[in-house]
């Protein structure tokens, strides 16, 4: 149970010199820190409103330390506060005052986005609009101020920063089995992996993207990624990596691991030992083929598993090696399809309640089941779970490129992953190891309700409560909405439980959204709290600096409603009508007194005197047994009607003031009456003069236009459609392909001034030949994407100029 202190909200307490786990000791033992509520901390009580842009995160938790980081935008510095949860009550939350303060020793001029911690909390990530940068949270003591100055280095500038910025960092995630390295998916479609203790300048693994056939794709939003999300502990998802388009197609790579990353030794043996089980013995050549691969792979990248003894014990953790296939590349998975979706291209992706373009992907493991949530610009949730399990597919004949030491040794590879046609796509095989990408079972299609805005959409952030997975927070523009999953296809089976698909809980949390349209976000910063005891908080930052804490409910949250189907509801009206009237007078008073039994007289009692002693004897009995049935029948009367008197009165008095104010509501009635018929008749003029206006309308030349055809009008929503999503994809795609060629230019210039300097250069002709004829390739498909964008470009101009024109017709 946990225990409640007595102490006051804010307390004094005297730091030890081991408080600090710093090496770099820059307080004192002297020093007192003071413990306050989080929402009156002075960091955003005694701050004005910061010049924050739109879309940002700029809060971090770190759950192993309870450390709470924000990135001040104004200053530069990096607020590191301790936090005390549940502390002295349990929906409290107290922080350090003052905060420690960290800086970068180099100079930081980017615009910070987004912080993220590592796992065990010895770096954090500063995502910038320009530049990648990781701050190391163990520094120095300024000679200046009390700050510490941390070691900050910048993360793959020679891949992402280029002079007119064309390739852009879409997302940036610390990899969950390592504390040093760092998933990177640029605009270029190209999944970077960098090693920050080796070099955080060249990558580690480098995998470019090719979701579809060159010439096939008819859409550019197919072939721009969007976002990506790293699989959680569970048979081969620990090694995927899951890739979101703008077209709301999901794609899969696996396996990837980082080199030097740890993993559990159980969880390794099983998906080795269904291997062996499920895929060598298989009569299918595809599937031995696809088996065989996957124990080959596993072998190289752990080498203890071939000595591993499952029945006696073992290492805990093994140690992945720098490995990867000679002859063979990752295939693309995907797209992922819902379960009895046909293989056509526009047959996955966005359903048909969605709206816009997908803007952002949360991959969510909740006991068994492998849960995908994509939001879309429009507003809404897409959540589904994979109806299969996940298997590493290579393809042969494609070797990556490897990057290798004097020793032969892996340091890095390159390799173009391709998706290849499948035939059971959308359905379930249970035959395994054959090389289908999973299929989806869809959930829910959850809209969160938010106002119409005339631009481009809403930015939708996804986060997981870190005490119960079953919920999902979602930060948009108009606040925070907390979304619980009832349903879970898997764990519902392992369970036990026949329960009914039941849809998903919607809830909103924090409401910004203060009118119809909604024009900037108003959160930039959100964090997930919990502690050990099964209490949860969340924590929120607004643009103006004011901190907001609350206190989220965890318990019973996924427990069924029980209703007493046994309870019998009331039969009629009078009998409710009985039920509801108070007991004045018991029921046993009103039914009168008990009835007196006279004893049974002899016949010589006729005869005996009223004054004999026998006689007086026989009165004597008869007056007791009377008085006790009648007096005291009486005195019961009269103490219950004393007792029930000031309750009676209170009724009366109860009853006189109801009715005083059912007279004063009338009066009130008939003095508005007035101003209601007035109002009446205002409406009804109102009314009148808008019919007559209509009319007018209606008489005007343009209201007798033709309306639009069937394929007009899907002419025109193909016209819309471009300029919402492809005409943004089709930008990036050219964008890229310039930064592509520009490097094609600067190295073959290279080249040329080393031949110039003396340099000889082994390159026969046919490489020459080649390198020229894909600059020609490059040129020819930079001008062809310019042609359809002006086309675009001046399609939309001209339709903006007809709806002018239309729009510009007198009004009677």
């Amino acid at each position: 149970m946990r225990t409640k202190h007595k102490a006051a909200t804010t307390m004094r307490i005297t730091l030890e010199p081991s408080s600090e786990p710093s090496p770099s000791h820059s307080q004192t033992p002297k020093d007192e820190v003071e413990w306050v509520p989080l929402p009156k901390h002075p960091l955003f009580t005694e701050h004005g409103g910061a010049n924050i842009a739109a879309y940002r995160n700029l809060l971090a938790w770190d759950g192993a330390s309870s450390r709470l980081y924000f990135w001040d935008a104004n200053s530069r510095f990096l607020h590191r506060l301790s936090l005390r949860l549940g502390d002295p009550d349990p929906s409290s939350v107290l922080a350090s005052s003052p905060s420690k303060v960290l800086q970068a020793d180099a100079v930081l001029d980017f615009d910070v986005h987004k912080i993220s911690v590592n796992r065990n909390g010895t770096a954090i990530l500063l995502f910038g609009s320009e530049t990648l940068s990781v701050m190391y949270l163990y520094g120095r003591a300024s000679k200046k101020d009390v700050n510490l100055i941390c070691r900050t280095i910048t993360v793959g500038s020679h891949a992402h920063s280029t002079g007119g910025n064309d390739i852009r960092v879409l997302q940036v995630l610390w990899h969950p089995y390592s504390d040093t390295h760092l998933g990177i998916l640029s605009s270029d479609s190209v999944f970077r992996l960098f090693n920050l203790a080796v070099d955080p300048l060249q990558p580690e693994q480098e995998y470019y993207l090719q979701p579809v056939e060159p010439g096939r794709s008819r859409n550019a939003s197919s072939v721009c990624p969007v976002d990506f999300s790293f699989g959680g502990d569970h048979l081969w998802d620990r090694f995927s990596v899951f890739i979101l388009f703008s077209n709301g197609a999901i794609y899969v790579l696996c396996p990837i691991v980082p080199f030097g990353s740890l993993f559990k030794c159980e969880s390794l043996v099983e998906i080795y030992n269904d291997a062996h089980t499920f895929g060598i013995i298989s009569a299918n050549s595809v599937a031995a083929s696809n088996s065989k691969l996957a124990i080959s792979w596993l072998e190289a990248a752990f080498p203890e598993l071939q000595n591993q003894d499952t029945e006696g014990d073992s290492l805990s953790l093994l140690r992945a090696h720098a490995y990867s296939l000679f002859d063979a590349s990752l295939v693309l998975q995907g797209p992922l399809r819902r379960v009895g979706q046909d293989g056509n291209e526009d047959s996955f992706g966005c359903s048909a309640e969605c709206e816009g373009r997908a803007v952002s992907f949360l991959y969510n493991l909740v006991s068994k089941d492998s849960i995908l949530v994509t939001a879309w610009s429009g507003g809404q949730l897409q959540i589904d779970a994979l109806a299969d399990e996940i298997q590493p597919v290579w393809c042969v004949g494609s070797p990556p490129r490897l990057r290798v030491d004097s020793h032969d040794q892996i340091l890095g590879l390159a390799m173009i992953c391709e998706s290849i046609t499948c035939s059971s796509l959308g359905k379930v095989d249970h035959s395994a190891w054959l090389g289908n990408p999973p299929p989806l079972l869809r959930l829910a299609i959850v809209d969160l309700a938010l106002p119409r805005r005339a631009e481009s959409g809403y930015n939708i952030s996804l986060f997981i409560d870190m005490l119960m997975p079953e919920r999902i927070y979602s930060l948009h523009d108009g606040g925070i909405d907390s979304i619980v999953l009832h349903f879970l296809p898997f764990t519902s089976q392992s369970n036990g439980k026949d329960d009914t698909m039941k849809t998903p809980s919607v809830h909103p949390v924090l409401n910004t959204c203060q009118s119809r349209y909604t024009s900037e976000p108003s959160i930039c910063g959100f964090a997930s709290l919990s502690d050990s005891f099964g209490y949860s908080w969340i924590v929120a930052i607004t643009l103006s600096l004011e901190c907001v804490v609350l206190e989220m409910k965890s318990w019973n949250l996924l427990l069924p409603v029980s209703i007493d189907l046994e309870k019998k509801p009331i039969s009629s009206e009078g009998e409710s009508k009985e039920r509801d009237i108070p007991t004045i007078i018991s029921k046993e008073l009103l039914s009168g007194p008990k009835e007196v039994l006279v004893p049974h007289a002899s016949p010589s009692l006729r005869s005996v005197a009223a004054d004999s002693i026998e006689g007086r004897s026989t009165l004597h009995q008869y007056f007791k047994l009377f008085h006790e049935t009648y007096v005291e029948y009486g005195h019961k009367v009269y103490l219950e009607l004393k007792h029930h008197a000031p309750q009676l009165k209170k009724i009366i008095n109860d009853q006189h003031s109801r009715l005083g104010d059912a007279q004063q509501k009338l009066l009130n009635g008939e003095e508005k009456e007035g101003i209601l018929k007035q109002r009446l008749d205002r409406a009804i003029k109102m009314h009148n003069s808008l019919e007559e206006r209509l009319q007018q309308l209606r008489n005007l030349p343009c209201a007798h236009k033709k309306p639009l055809s069937r394929a007009e009008r899907q002419f025109k929503s193909e016209l819309d459609r471009f300029k919402e999503v492809e005409l943004d994809a089709l930008h990036s795609s050219v964008d890229a392909l310039s930064a592509r060629l520009r490097r094609h230019l600067q190295a073959s210039k290279a080249n040329q001034q080393q031949k110039t300097a003396g340099k000889k250069i082994h390159a026969g002709d046919n490489q020459i030949s080649m390198l020229k004829s894909s600059l020609e390739k490059l040129s020819l498909v930079n001008t062809e994407n310019s042609k359809k964008v002006k086309l675009v470009e001046s399609t939309l101009r001209n339709k903006e100029r007809s709806s002018g024109r239309e729009s510009s017709l007198p009004l009677v």
